[in-house]
């Protein structure tokens, strides 16, 4: 028996998205079961995404702590472990990560050592499913799968204007101006995990049509 997962992280909806992308929906169309790894920002989507499958899902750092969902939880499925974490750490180690990420427009490729980290963590699980980062990341490490959605929401110059034409506070509004300049951005995506007793397989999906 295959259990078909749809992996989905950082929908920071409505905190920047207004609502999901109908693609998204049809994306999941059929999954068992829906992993959210954090920065959901509204219990309005978890809702939205159960009308498809249930949903396990954790707290990342855009989430609030009254929303009871805990940091990391460990979802059985087929006999297999899967770690579930948003991925973010201290802010002494987060904030000159972005500083670095915007200041270079997007150049810097912050979180690089975060897997590795996140695979001695989660030590004895089959896999290890995280947020945070934005951007897709599919790598098998010393036997874990470490997998990476990328995000619903992404930073690019389209995403910035229209944060800014909604008049964000002064603190926002001064990031959102450097980060408009950003070039290299990942495109907004989704996962699929298809889990069985004999394996593994993640697979990353565009939600951005062309």
């Amino acid at each position: 028996m295959t259990t078909r997962i749809g992996v989905v992280a950082d929908t920071h909806c409505p905190e920047f998205l207004h609502q999901l992308p109908d693609r998204l929906f049809e994306v999941l169309r059929g999954v068992d079961l829906i992993i959210h790894a954090g920065d959901v920002n509204g219990a309005e989507t978890i809702s939205a995404l159960e009308a498809i499958a249930p949903v396990e899902v954790v707290r990342g750092d855009h989430d609030l702590a009254s929303s009871g969902w805990p940091l990391s939880r460990e979802v059985n499925v087929e006999g297999r472990r899967i770690a579930v974490v948003h991925g973010n750490r201290s802010h002494w180690v987060e904030e000159p990560q972005t500083l670095m990420w915007t200041l270079t427009l997007g150049a810097y490729k912050a979180h690089k050592r975060l897997p590795v980290s996140l695979r001695r963590r989660f030590d004895g699980c089959d896999a290890i499913v995280f947020g945070h980062i934005h951007r897709p990341y599919v790598e098998t490490i010393d036997g874990t799968l470490v997998f990476n959605p990328g995000a619903v929401h992404q930073w690019n110059p389209t995403t910035t204007a229209r944060r800014l034409a909604e008049k964000p506070d002064s603190f926002e509004w001064c990031w959102l101006q450097v980060a408009r300049h950003i070039r290299d951005y990942a495109a907004a995506s989704v996962g699929i995990l298809e889990v069985s007793r004999s394996g593994m397989i993640p697979e990353i999906i565009p939600l951005e049509m062309h």
